[in-house]
């Protein structure tokens, strides 16, 4: 998708509750195969087999693991802020014998991860719950290599008709103006999810 012009704004929108650990559960509801396809995501961030990826905002390492087989000579990093959420995920490491997943303790405005480590950033649902965007992203660029991709992923703001709360959706619009404030630039926009936009930034050069 093309044809809007990128306006970097400053990051004024009201930002929402996390998903607290108790709501662990919801993030492994069967139902989530089907109301978000999460093969097709995975699909669309064309990884490669030595791509270090930082899921952030990871919950319970459900896209960790499904992103881990496809880097096998690289890595996934696992950042949440919620400790209970780190412990799931390491308990589930060891059941499902997986050797490629590191998990991370990230703060609020900070996913500590070392400059120019990762390959891929990716923030599914997650980037509109951050209650310091813009130092949280300065962060993540950070850590970026220099031909690095931050992928987000969020719910259609521009459609009333998606079953989800205003607060927890994003427009298009909002997410590149917010990225361009960063210092990223937008490379493109996959369409293939049924409720969510998958947008795709760079580092400026």
């Amino acid at each position: 998708m093309t044809g809007m012009p990128e306006i970097a704004v400053p990051i004024e929108r009201r930002t929402t509750q996390l998903m607290r650990h108790l709501g662990a559960g919801w993030l492994e509801r069967p139902s989530r195969e089907r109301e978000e396809k999460p093969q097709a995501l995975i699909k669309a961030l064309d990884l490669k087999p030595t791509d270090v990826v930082a899921d952030i905002g990871a919950g319970t390492g459900y896209f960790s693991f499904r992103i881990s087989s496809l880097v096998p000579q690289g890595k996934v990093l696992a950042v949440d802020v919620q400790p209970e959420m780190l412990a799931i995920i390491e308990a589930l490491k060891q059941e499902k014998k997986v050797g490629n997943v590191e998990t991370v303790l990230g703060s609020i405005t900070n996913p500590n991860l070392k400059d120019e480590l990762i390959d891929l950033a990716l923030m599914v649902d997650a980037y509109h719950e951050f209650d310091h965007p813009r130092e949280m992203m300065q962060a993540i660029v950070q850590a970026l290599k220099p031909d690095g991709r931050v992928v987000l992923v969020e719910y259609r703001g521009e459609n009333p008709l998606i079953p989800i709360k205003p607060l927890h959706k994003m427009t298009q619009r909002q997410v590149r103006s917010e990225m361009a404030a960063v210092g990223l630039t937008w490379l493109e926009t996959k369409e293939t999810l049924p409720q969510q936009h998958i947008l795709f930034f760079g580092k400026q050069a």
